[in-house]
Protein backbone atom coordinates (compact mmCIF):
# COMPACT_ATOMS: atom_id res chain seq x y z
CA UNK A 1 0.00 0.00 0.00
CA UNK A 2 1.28 3.35 -1.22
CA UNK A 3 0.47 5.20 1.94
CA UNK A 4 2.63 2.78 4.18
CA UNK A 5 5.92 3.29 1.84
CA UNK A 6 9.35 5.72 2.44
CA UNK A 7 8.63 6.65 6.56
CA UNK A 8 11.65 6.94 7.61
CA UNK A 9 11.94 4.77 11.18
CA UNK A 10 14.31 5.57 14.45
CA UNK A 11 17.12 3.57 13.31
CA UNK A 12 17.11 5.76 10.03
CA UNK A 13 18.31 8.66 12.61
CA UNK A 14 21.71 9.71 14.45
CA UNK A 15 19.50 9.76 17.94
CA UNK A 16 22.68 9.05 20.40
CA UNK A 17 22.96 11.88 22.87
CA UNK A 18 20.28 14.18 20.67
CA UNK A 19 17.56 16.42 21.77
CA UNK A 20 14.37 14.42 20.63
CA UNK A 21 10.53 15.67 20.85
CA UNK A 22 8.37 12.69 20.82
CA UNK A 23 4.32 12.86 19.67
CA UNK A 24 2.51 10.33 22.20
CA UNK A 25 -1.28 9.77 22.75
CA UNK A 26 -1.77 9.82 26.28
CA UNK A 27 -5.21 10.55 25.28
CA UNK A 28 -6.88 7.83 27.92
CA UNK A 29 -10.29 7.37 29.59
CA UNK A 30 -10.94 10.03 32.39
CA UNK A 31 -13.59 9.56 35.29
CA UNK A 32 -15.77 12.51 35.06
CA UNK A 33 -16.07 13.24 38.66
CA UNK A 34 -12.78 12.51 40.03
CA UNK A 35 -10.59 13.26 37.11
CA UNK A 36 -9.11 10.06 37.36
CA UNK A 37 -7.29 7.85 34.85
CA UNK A 38 -9.59 4.59 34.23
CA UNK A 39 -7.06 2.95 31.85
CA UNK A 40 -3.63 3.78 31.47
CA UNK A 41 -2.71 1.33 28.58
CA UNK A 42 -2.04 4.07 25.89
CA UNK A 43 0.43 5.46 28.26
CA UNK A 44 1.98 2.06 28.68
CA UNK A 45 2.21 1.52 24.67
CA UNK A 46 4.97 4.22 24.15
CA UNK A 47 6.90 2.66 27.03
CA UNK A 48 9.37 1.31 24.27
CA UNK A 49 9.92 4.22 22.19
CA UNK A 50 10.58 5.99 25.46
CA UNK A 51 13.29 3.50 26.93
CA UNK A 52 15.14 3.25 23.95
CA UNK A 53 15.79 6.61 23.61
CA UNK A 54 16.74 6.99 27.19
CA UNK A 55 18.86 4.56 26.51
CA UNK A 56 20.53 6.35 23.92
CA UNK A 57 20.78 9.09 26.06
CA UNK A 58 19.00 11.69 24.72
CA UNK A 59 16.78 14.33 26.15
CA UNK A 60 13.18 13.16 25.50
CA UNK A 61 10.47 15.72 25.10
CA UNK A 62 6.69 14.39 25.15
CA UNK A 63 3.51 15.93 23.90
CA UNK A 64 -0.05 14.57 23.56
CA UNK A 65 -3.49 15.68 23.69
CA UNK A 66 -5.93 14.85 26.39
CA UNK A 67 -10.02 15.04 25.65
CA UNK A 68 -11.04 18.36 23.71
CA UNK A 69 -12.17 22.03 25.28
CA UNK A 70 -15.44 21.93 26.78
CA UNK A 71 -15.63 17.74 27.74
CA UNK A 72 -14.80 16.46 31.17
CA UNK A 73 -11.79 14.92 29.81
CA UNK A 74 -10.23 17.72 28.64
CA UNK A 75 -7.63 18.07 31.77
CA UNK A 76 -3.86 19.02 32.39
CA UNK A 77 -1.05 15.55 32.03
CA UNK A 78 0.15 15.94 35.84
CA UNK A 79 -1.21 12.52 36.07
CA UNK A 80 -0.11 11.20 33.06
CA UNK A 81 3.28 11.63 33.96
CA UNK A 82 3.14 9.99 37.22
CA UNK A 83 1.79 7.07 35.49
CA UNK A 84 4.16 7.20 33.00
CA UNK A 85 6.97 7.07 35.73
CA UNK A 86 5.33 3.99 36.74
CA UNK A 87 5.64 1.84 33.62
CA UNK A 88 8.89 3.42 32.77
CA UNK A 89 10.94 3.05 35.86
CA UNK A 90 12.27 6.77 36.47
CA UNK A 91 10.81 9.97 37.13
CA UNK A 92 9.25 11.71 34.35
CA UNK A 93 9.09 15.65 34.84
CA UNK A 94 6.18 17.37 34.03
CA UNK A 95 5.33 20.82 33.47
CA UNK A 96 2.05 23.21 33.37
CA UNK A 97 2.94 24.42 30.13
CA UNK A 98 2.74 23.79 26.69
CA UNK A 99 5.04 26.62 24.54
CA UNK A 100 5.47 29.25 27.02
CA UNK A 101 8.77 30.22 29.06
CA UNK A 102 7.94 27.93 31.89
CA UNK A 103 8.09 24.85 29.00
CA UNK A 104 10.74 25.84 26.97
CA UNK A 105 13.35 26.97 30.04
CA UNK A 106 12.04 23.29 31.45
CA UNK A 107 13.28 21.73 27.78
CA UNK A 108 16.65 23.57 28.03
CA UNK A 109 17.23 22.71 31.90
CA UNK A 110 16.49 19.13 30.74
CA UNK A 111 19.40 16.49 31.60
CA UNK A 112 20.60 13.74 29.51
CA UNK A 113 18.45 10.47 29.67
CA UNK A 114 16.02 12.70 31.38
CA UNK A 115 12.21 12.75 29.91
CA UNK A 116 9.87 15.99 30.51
CA UNK A 117 5.93 16.09 29.73
CA UNK A 118 4.57 19.13 28.40
CA UNK A 119 1.21 20.11 29.32
CA UNK A 120 -2.17 19.24 27.10
CA UNK A 121 -0.77 20.21 23.30
CA UNK A 122 -5.11 21.62 23.24
CA UNK A 123 -4.43 24.02 25.68
CA UNK A 124 -2.72 25.55 22.84
CA UNK A 125 -5.71 26.94 20.19
CA UNK A 126 -3.22 26.00 17.04
CA UNK A 127 -3.39 23.02 17.67
CA UNK A 128 -7.26 22.53 16.74
CA UNK A 129 -6.87 23.68 12.99
CA UNK A 130 -6.39 21.46 10.46
CA UNK A 131 -3.79 22.56 8.42
CA UNK A 132 -1.36 21.63 5.78
CA UNK A 133 1.99 20.63 6.97
CA UNK A 134 3.98 23.92 5.31
CA UNK A 135 0.91 26.49 7.36
CA UNK A 136 1.53 23.93 10.63
CA UNK A 137 5.30 25.33 10.37
CA UNK A 138 4.66 28.87 10.71
CA UNK A 139 2.78 28.12 13.93
CA UNK A 140 3.39 29.60 16.91
CA UNK A 141 3.84 25.78 18.51
CA UNK A 142 6.82 25.08 16.22
CA UNK A 143 8.18 28.36 15.65
CA UNK A 144 8.89 28.52 19.55
CA UNK A 145 9.83 24.56 20.33
CA UNK A 146 11.44 23.17 16.77
CA UNK A 147 14.66 25.44 17.39
CA UNK A 148 15.13 23.12 20.83
CA UNK A 149 15.00 19.81 19.52
CA UNK A 150 17.56 17.96 16.97
CA UNK A 151 15.00 15.23 15.50
CA UNK A 152 11.27 14.83 15.80
CA UNK A 153 9.79 11.28 16.54
CA UNK A 154 5.59 10.80 15.79
CA UNK A 155 4.76 7.41 18.31
CA UNK A 156 1.11 8.37 17.80
CA UNK A 157 -1.15 6.06 15.31
CA UNK A 158 -4.37 6.89 16.69
CA UNK A 159 -3.85 10.38 16.19
CA UNK A 160 -2.41 10.45 12.79
CA UNK A 161 -5.86 10.86 11.12
CA UNK A 162 -5.41 14.64 12.46
CA UNK A 163 -3.16 17.25 10.56
CA UNK A 164 -2.61 19.37 12.96
CA UNK A 165 0.69 21.35 14.63
CA UNK A 166 2.22 18.70 16.41
CA UNK A 167 1.50 15.72 13.95
CA UNK A 168 2.30 17.59 10.60
CA UNK A 169 3.72 20.97 11.57
CA UNK A 170 7.34 19.12 12.89
CA UNK A 171 8.14 17.20 10.33
CA UNK A 172 8.30 19.78 7.98
CA UNK A 173 11.15 21.87 9.84
CA UNK A 174 13.00 18.61 11.54
CA UNK A 175 14.53 15.36 10.46
CA UNK A 176 11.27 12.83 11.72
CA UNK A 177 10.54 9.42 12.14
CA UNK A 178 8.12 7.16 13.05
CA UNK A 179 8.66 5.72 16.81
CA UNK A 180 8.58 1.98 17.72
CA UNK A 181 4.45 1.76 18.61
CA UNK A 182 3.64 3.51 15.40
CA UNK A 183 6.62 1.14 13.40
CA UNK A 184 4.59 -1.51 14.75
CA UNK A 185 1.41 -0.02 13.63
CA UNK A 186 2.47 0.28 10.26
CA UNK A 187 4.51 -3.17 9.46
CA UNK A 188 1.55 -5.20 10.75
CA UNK A 189 -1.00 -3.01 8.33
CA UNK A 190 1.33 -3.54 5.20
CA UNK A 191 0.40 -6.99 6.13
CA UNK A 192 -3.10 -6.50 5.42
CA UNK A 193 -2.69 -4.89 2.39
CA UNK A 194 0.30 -7.03 0.69
CA UNK A 195 -1.06 -9.48 -1.91
CA UNK A 196 1.16 -11.61 -0.88
CA UNK A 197 -0.62 -12.49 2.66
CA UNK A 198 -3.29 -13.83 1.20
CA UNK A 199 -6.54 -15.41 1.86
CA UNK A 200 -7.40 -12.40 3.62
CA UNK A 201 -10.96 -11.56 5.88
CA UNK A 202 -11.92 -8.68 7.10
CA UNK A 203 -14.50 -9.42 9.86
CA UNK A 204 -16.38 -5.91 10.09
CA UNK A 205 -18.94 -5.23 12.70
CA UNK A 206 -20.05 -2.40 14.96
CA UNK A 207 -22.12 0.77 14.30
CA UNK A 208 -20.14 3.19 12.66
CA UNK A 209 -21.72 2.71 9.16
CA UNK A 210 -20.65 5.27 6.66
CA UNK A 211 -17.45 4.32 7.69
CA UNK A 212 -17.70 0.49 7.75
CA UNK A 213 -19.29 0.79 3.62
CA UNK A 214 -16.69 2.99 2.60
CA UNK A 215 -14.15 0.04 3.83
CA UNK A 216 -16.22 -2.02 2.42
CA UNK A 217 -16.31 -0.35 -1.09
CA UNK A 218 -12.10 0.25 -0.97
CA UNK A 219 -11.60 -3.20 -0.30
CA UNK A 220 -13.76 -4.52 -2.89
CA UNK A 221 -12.31 -1.91 -5.37
CA UNK A 222 -8.76 -3.03 -4.80
CA UNK A 223 -9.74 -6.55 -4.65
CA UNK A 224 -8.25 -6.97 -1.04
CA UNK A 225 -10.44 -9.08 0.72
CA UNK A 226 -11.30 -12.78 -0.29
CA UNK A 227 -14.25 -12.71 2.27
CA UNK A 228 -16.17 -9.76 4.23
CA UNK A 229 -17.85 -11.43 7.11
CA UNK A 230 -20.02 -8.45 8.76
CA UNK A 231 -21.62 -8.95 12.19
CA UNK A 232 -23.44 -6.13 13.91
CA UNK A 233 -25.24 -2.87 12.51
CA UNK A 234 -22.90 -3.93 8.86
CA UNK A 235 -24.86 -7.22 8.57
CA UNK A 236 -28.46 -5.54 9.56
CA UNK A 237 -27.82 -3.16 6.61
CA UNK A 238 -26.11 -5.56 4.16
CA UNK A 239 -29.47 -8.17 4.75
CA UNK A 240 -31.84 -5.23 4.31
CA UNK A 241 -30.23 -4.77 1.04
CA UNK A 242 -30.92 -8.02 -0.32
CA UNK A 243 -34.48 -7.71 0.94
CA UNK A 244 -34.70 -9.84 4.26
CA UNK A 245 -37.56 -8.68 6.47
CA UNK A 246 -35.71 -7.80 9.97
CA UNK A 247 -38.46 -6.79 11.12
CA UNK A 248 -39.85 -3.03 12.27
CA UNK A 249 -37.64 -2.66 15.46
CA UNK A 250 -34.68 -4.11 13.67
CA UNK A 251 -35.42 -1.50 10.71
CA UNK A 252 -35.77 1.12 12.92
CA UNK A 253 -32.33 1.03 14.66
CA UNK A 254 -31.17 1.23 11.37
CA UNK A 255 -33.03 4.31 10.22
CA UNK A 256 -31.87 6.31 13.68
CA UNK A 257 -28.39 5.05 12.99
CA UNK A 258 -28.28 6.54 9.20
CA UNK A 259 -28.39 2.64 7.89
CA UNK A 260 -31.69 3.09 5.37
CA UNK A 261 -29.68 5.82 3.71
CA UNK A 262 -26.43 3.44 2.68
CA UNK A 263 -28.85 0.80 1.18
CA UNK A 264 -28.12 1.53 -2.47
CA UNK A 265 -24.47 1.91 -1.89
CA UNK A 266 -24.47 -1.51 -0.39
CA UNK A 267 -26.96 -2.93 -3.06
CA UNK A 268 -24.49 -1.51 -5.68
CA UNK A 269 -21.30 -4.06 -3.89
CA UNK A 270 -23.92 -6.70 -3.42
CA UNK A 271 -24.29 -6.18 -7.37
CA UNK A 272 -20.99 -6.02 -8.40
CA UNK A 273 -20.17 -9.01 -6.54
CA UNK A 274 -18.47 -7.87 -3.43
CA UNK A 275 -17.31 -11.16 -1.48
CA UNK A 276 -19.65 -9.92 1.62
CA UNK A 277 -21.12 -12.39 4.10
CA UNK A 278 -24.03 -12.16 6.16
CA UNK A 279 -25.24 -13.92 9.39
CA UNK A 280 -27.68 -16.79 9.22
CA UNK A 281 -28.95 -16.31 13.13
CA UNK A 282 -29.15 -13.88 15.64
CA UNK A 283 -29.65 -13.78 19.48
CA UNK A 284 -32.72 -11.56 19.99
CA UNK A 285 -34.20 -9.65 22.84
CA UNK A 286 -37.72 -10.11 22.67
CA UNK A 287 -40.37 -8.04 23.76
CA UNK A 288 -41.37 -10.03 27.17
CA UNK A 289 -37.59 -9.52 27.75
CA UNK A 290 -36.60 -12.77 27.19
CA UNK A 291 -33.70 -14.15 24.69
CA UNK A 292 -34.37 -15.84 21.37
CA UNK A 293 -32.04 -17.13 18.77
CA UNK A 294 -33.81 -16.37 15.80
CA UNK A 295 -32.92 -17.39 12.03
CA UNK A 296 -32.72 -14.88 9.19
CA UNK A 297 -36.03 -14.81 7.37
CA UNK A 298 -38.12 -15.19 11.20
CA UNK A 299 -36.61 -12.49 13.05
CA UNK A 300 -39.36 -11.01 15.86
CA UNK A 301 -36.66 -9.82 18.79
CA UNK A 302 -34.53 -6.70 18.72
CA UNK A 303 -30.95 -8.27 17.40
CA UNK A 304 -28.45 -8.08 20.21
CA UNK A 305 -25.70 -10.38 18.66
CA UNK A 306 -24.70 -12.83 16.39
CA UNK A 307 -26.24 -16.16 16.65
CA UNK A 308 -24.46 -19.90 17.29
CA UNK A 309 -25.05 -21.01 14.26
CA UNK A 310 -23.59 -17.60 12.72
CA UNK A 311 -20.22 -18.05 14.77
CA UNK A 312 -19.30 -21.42 13.34
CA UNK A 313 -19.76 -20.96 10.21
CA UNK A 314 -17.54 -17.52 10.54
CA UNK A 315 -15.30 -19.78 12.28
CA UNK A 316 -14.35 -22.36 9.40
CA UNK A 317 -14.27 -19.08 7.14
CA UNK A 318 -11.32 -18.03 9.28
CA UNK A 319 -9.48 -21.59 9.01
CA UNK A 320 -8.39 -20.85 5.99
CA UNK A 321 -6.96 -17.11 6.57
CA UNK A 322 -3.39 -15.86 6.28
CA UNK A 323 -4.21 -12.35 7.60
CA UNK A 324 -7.43 -11.55 9.78
CA UNK A 325 -8.67 -8.15 10.27
CA UNK A 326 -11.13 -7.61 12.78
CA UNK A 327 -12.85 -4.11 13.62
CA UNK A 328 -16.07 -3.52 15.23
CA UNK A 329 -18.01 -5.71 17.81
CA UNK A 330 -20.31 -8.48 17.08
CA UNK A 331 -23.10 -7.27 19.43
CA UNK A 332 -24.00 -5.02 22.61
CA UNK A 333 -21.24 -5.85 24.33
CA UNK A 334 -21.87 -3.25 26.77
CA UNK A 335 -24.22 -5.94 27.76
CA UNK A 336 -22.69 -9.41 29.15
CA UNK A 337 -25.53 -11.14 27.66
CA UNK A 338 -24.40 -10.17 24.34
CA UNK A 339 -20.73 -10.52 24.53
CA UNK A 340 -20.71 -14.62 23.28
CA UNK A 341 -20.36 -13.81 19.41
CA UNK A 342 -17.76 -11.16 19.81
CA UNK A 343 -16.15 -13.27 22.00
CA UNK A 344 -15.98 -16.50 19.76
CA UNK A 345 -14.63 -14.56 16.81
CA UNK A 346 -12.07 -13.43 18.78
CA UNK A 347 -10.95 -16.96 20.00
CA UNK A 348 -12.01 -18.44 16.62
CA UNK A 349 -10.05 -15.84 14.57
CA UNK A 350 -6.78 -16.77 17.17
CA UNK A 351 -6.94 -20.25 16.57
CA UNK A 352 -7.06 -20.10 12.67
CA UNK A 353 -2.91 -19.62 12.47
CA UNK A 354 -3.51 -16.65 10.46
CA UNK A 355 -2.04 -13.61 11.63
CA UNK A 356 -4.80 -11.27 13.63
CA UNK A 357 -5.17 -7.39 13.66
CA UNK A 358 -7.83 -6.53 15.42
CA UNK A 359 -8.88 -2.73 15.97
CA UNK A 360 -9.23 -0.83 18.79
CA UNK A 361 -11.99 0.03 21.00
CA UNK A 362 -14.30 -3.29 22.52
CA UNK A 363 -12.26 -5.36 20.57
CA UNK A 364 -9.25 -4.43 22.02
CA UNK A 365 -10.05 -4.72 25.46
CA UNK A 366 -11.69 -7.56 24.87
CA UNK A 367 -8.58 -9.59 23.08
CA UNK A 368 -6.92 -8.38 26.17
CA UNK A 369 -9.39 -9.48 28.55
CA UNK A 370 -8.97 -13.14 26.73
CA UNK A 371 -4.94 -12.86 26.59
CA UNK A 372 -4.81 -12.58 23.39
CA UNK A 373 -2.39 -9.71 22.90
CA UNK A 374 0.77 -12.02 23.06
CA UNK A 375 -0.71 -14.10 20.43
CA UNK A 376 -0.21 -13.88 16.30
CA UNK A 377 -2.23 -10.87 16.92
CA UNK A 378 -1.73 -6.66 16.57
CA UNK A 379 -4.18 -4.91 18.64
CA UNK A 380 -4.04 -1.21 16.89
CA UNK A 381 -3.73 1.41 19.44
CA UNK A 382 -5.96 3.56 16.14
CA UNK A 383 -9.80 4.48 15.80
CA UNK A 384 -10.38 7.16 13.06
CA UNK A 385 -6.82 6.39 11.97
CA UNK A 386 -8.03 3.06 11.37
CA UNK A 387 -10.59 3.36 9.74
CA UNK A 388 -9.01 6.33 6.96
CA UNK A 389 -6.71 3.90 6.31
CA UNK A 390 -8.69 0.72 5.53
CA UNK A 391 -11.30 2.52 3.40
CA UNK A 392 -8.11 4.05 1.47
CA UNK A 393 -7.45 7.22 2.13
CA UNK A 394 -3.74 8.46 3.33
CA UNK A 395 -3.53 9.85 6.51
CA UNK A 396 -1.93 13.38 7.37
CA UNK A 397 0.69 12.18 9.64
CA UNK A 398 2.20 9.17 7.55
CA UNK A 399 2.32 11.96 4.66
CA UNK A 400 3.98 14.46 6.93
CA UNK A 401 6.91 11.86 7.98
CA UNK A 402 7.52 10.54 4.40
CA UNK A 403 7.89 14.42 3.19
CA UNK A 404 10.09 15.05 6.22
CA UNK A 405 12.01 11.91 4.88
CA UNK A 406 12.32 13.12 1.20
CA UNK A 407 13.68 16.62 2.58
CA UNK A 408 16.44 15.65 5.51
CA UNK A 409 16.81 12.33 4.61
CA UNK A 410 16.71 11.49 1.11
CA UNK A 411 13.88 9.49 1.54
CA UNK A 412 14.73 6.71 4.11
CA UNK A 413 11.81 4.67 5.02
CA UNK A 414 10.26 1.16 5.33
Amino acid sequence: MDELQGIPLMDDLPLKNSRVLVRVDFNVPIDPVSKEILDDSRIKAHVPTIRELVDKGCKVVLMSHQGRPGLDDFVELKSHAERLSHHLGMHVKWVDDVMGPAARDAIKNLGIGEVLLLDNVRFSSEESIEAPPEKHAQSYLVRRLAPLFDYYINDAFATAHRSHASIVGFPYVLPSAAGRLLEKEIKALKKAFDPQESPKIFVLGGGKLHDTVRIIEYLSKKKIAERILTTGLVAELFLASKGVDLGPRNLEVLEKTGGLSLIPRAKRLLLQGAPIETPIDFVTLRDNGELGEEYVGNIRGLIRDIGPMTSKIYAELMKEARIIVMRGPAGVVEDERFRKGTLRLLEDAINSNAFVIIGGGHLGIMADELGLSGKAAHISTGGGALLILLSGEPLPALEALKLSGKMFLYGGGL
